[in-house]
């Protein structure tokens, strides 16, 4: 590891790797931790997953010792966004998850909570609130005793290039959606355009937020969201991205963090 668990510029943790299988075994470890804790304090690990190279980088949870020593059964799983797409579709996050991880591990398969994919992406919202909505009744998930949000115990969310984050786009209405905690957009800038997202209060009542961000092409958005910096800086959804009674976590490759102010790596 190229540098860890400082806490930089009231940022959150950064965690810099010197490749993606040393970032992938830093990551299981720390999800594999969170769920010993959740589950011996409430009994369950609620735990919200995105798309893109996230499920890849989970993937030595699939293996030794992850596989046997974390308490799969009681795992629930959503998803911080989804595509309003069939299950099997190619831009499913539910089946990039499902293939990549979830089948391979023991979890109770109704305990995976995926979003209605036969209504509009305006119905998929409001239907995926109203199961959130439930399952906090039950504690299934946490409450925020700060505000009207779920807390969930994991939130773990990939960035783009240009910094968004779930199906929050720069300068798009729903980063600035206070109200719902599950809202809905038809018009994303990257295809396909209809989508469910988690709204930046539900993110930032978590418990625990990761951002797994790997790769050259995010360097420049990982330096505007994590040293705040610049006029993109206050309409950058990553930059939004800051749980108030909770934790944040970067878990970055080198060439991710490569932009960042003050940052020495070692050799």
């Amino acid at each position: 590891m190229a540098l860890s668990g400082a806490l930089y510029k009231g940022r959150g943790e950064l965690r810099i790797h010197e490749n993606l299988d040393d970032l992938s075994a830093d990551l299981a470890d720390y999800i594999a931790e969170l769920s010993e804790v959740s589950v011996k304090e409430r009994g369950v690990f609620a735990v919200a997953l995105s798309g893109g190279s996230l499920i890849g980088l989970m993937g030595k949870l699939r293996e030794a010792p992850y596989d046997k020593t974390v308490d799969w059964a009681k795992w629930y799983i959503f998803w911080a966004d989804e595509r309003v797409v069939a299950k099997n579709h190619v831009d499913s996050n539910y089946k990039l998850a499902k293939e990549g991880l979830l089948s391979k591990v023991p979890i109770i398969p109704s305990h995976l909570h995926s979003i209605n994919d036969s209504v509009s992406a305006e119905k998929a919202a409001e239907d995926y609130e109203f199961v959130i909505r439930q399952l906090v009744r039950t504690r299934v998930i946490s409450v925020s005793g700060i505000i009207d949000c779920p807390k969930f115990d994991l939130i773990l969310l990939g960035m783009g290039p240009d910094g968004h984050v779930a199906s929050l786009f720069p300068n798009h209405a729903a980063l600035h959606e206070k109200d719902e905690w599950v809202t809905f957009i038809t018009d994303s800038p990257k295809p396909p355009p209809e989508r469910i997202t988690f709204t930046i209060p539900v993110i930032n009542s978590a418990s625990n937020v990761a951002m797994v961000v790997t790769g050259s092409s995010k360097a420049e958005a990982v330096h505007l969201a994590i040293d705040g910096v610049g006029s993109e800086y206050t309409s950058l959804p990553a930059s939004m991205v800051g749980p108030t009674d909770g934790k944040l976590v970067w878990f970055l490759d080198k060439a991710a963090a490569s932009k960042l102010d003050g940052v020495q790596f070692s050799e």
